[in-house]
């Protein structure tokens, strides 16, 4: 989260259409909530909204079978493929010698990892951490994400719900029914101490005025 993830898929497309290459994007989950991907700082590119079901090597082979070129691929939210698919993002790679660009989270609101960027770090040729510091309130390197839940951190719920670093409600429900939802990125000491800010009381922790 605030990491520049997408940011620099976009850019990373953008380099690769300068050169005459013609490319894939998908995404599932984007924050926007449409078939695109976006980044905090403003830009957004038109993207393929893929589900679990989708086989992605499908998608590639459709291009090509109406005429259009696919040299290389990009998936945002990575951390949301299945193993499956981030196996067929291995097949294009090495049996049709298609470029793949994968950009995504390590660890959920848990700090375990998402299955599809457990199954990514076990067969991409190449892992290399977003250049862009991001800091927790405390100054320090944010390296885990936080879910709050009406201003308290929860360590508990369904592994994925899409939300951005400002309040929204849990999918599924009613304007106003349902407790807001936003994440917050945290060192790994207040994201174990459960700690959002400087005067946040963490569990076990008296808070005095």
């Amino acid at each position: 989260m605030d990491c520049g993830k997408s940011t620099l898929a976009l850019q990373v497309d953008h380099n690769q259409s300068r050169q005459g290459r013609h490319g894939l994007l998908v995404t599932q989950g984007d924050r926007s909530a449409a078939p695109q991907i976006s980044s905090r700082v403003g830009l957004c590119r038109a993207a393929i909204e893929i589900e679990a079901e989708t086989d992605l090597r499908l998608l590639v082979r459709d291009r090509w079978a109406a005429g259009d070129r696919v040299d290389y691929l990009i998936a945002d939210e990575a951390q949301f493929l299945t193993d499956r698919q981030v196996d067929q993002l291995a097949e294009l790679v090495d049996e049709f010698h298609v470029d793949v660009y994968a950009f995504g989270l390590t660890t959920d609101f848990r700090t375990q990892l998402f299955p599809g960027t457990r199954r990514l770090l076990e067969v991409a040729d190449d892992v290399q951490r977003v250049q862009v510091e991001v800091l927790c309130w405390c100054g320090l390197p944010g390296l885990l994400n936080a879910r709050v839940v009406d201003g308290v951190m929860v360590r508990a719920g369904e592994t994925v719900v899409v939300a951005d670093t400002a309040p929204a409600q849990l999918p599924g429900a009613e304007p106003g029914s349902s407790p807001a939802v936003r994440y917050q990125v945290l060192c790994r000491r207040h994201h174990v101490r459960g700690q959002l800010g400087p005067t946040a009381a963490g569990p076990g922790q008296l808070a005095l005025p």
